[in-house]
């Protein structure tokens, strides 16, 4: 079975890494978006296995502001329907103490860190969250 991943990712390097080694080494099918109703969507009706969800963007823009990635992830973990999609935040904030504090702060349930180079650790990690049948 083929388990569709949602890439809510704004850095166009980070998309295209992220797409070949899902679809090539993971055999996922990829969706990406930074509309926020569309995210909410997806999740809401189980169209997604999980969500990697930048912390970091640019472009999203919700009820008229721009929102980041932990807003976004907030909103799907308040939503009892959204809550059940597993969220990978994938950021560049890589200090002591952001993993622990981001996922305490969002209920998202895995962290990466960026930059992301090597493709084999990268799917290990996204494995992880995907459900298993």
């Amino acid at each position: 079975m083929s388990h569709r991943i949602l890439l809510v990712e704004d850095d166009a390097i980070n998309v295209k890494f992220m797409k070949v080694v899902l679809t090539r080494k993971g055999g996922c099918d990829v969706l990406i978006s930074e509309d926020v109703d569309e995210i909410i969507a997806l999740a809401r009706e189980g169209k997604v296995d999980a969500i990697i969800m930048d912390i970091s963007l640019s472009r999203s823009i919700h009820e008229g502001r721009n929102v980041d990635g932990i807003y976004i992830t907030k909103l799907l973990k308040a939503d009892p329907a959204a809550a059940r999609v597993p969220v990978i935040l994938a950021t560049a904030h890589a200090m002591f103490g952001d993993r622990e504090r981001f996922l305490t702060e969002t209920g998202a349930e895995h962290y990466i860190s960026k930059p992301l180079h090597d493709p084999d650790l990268f799917m290990a990690e996204i494995r992880k969250v995907l459900p298993t049948s």
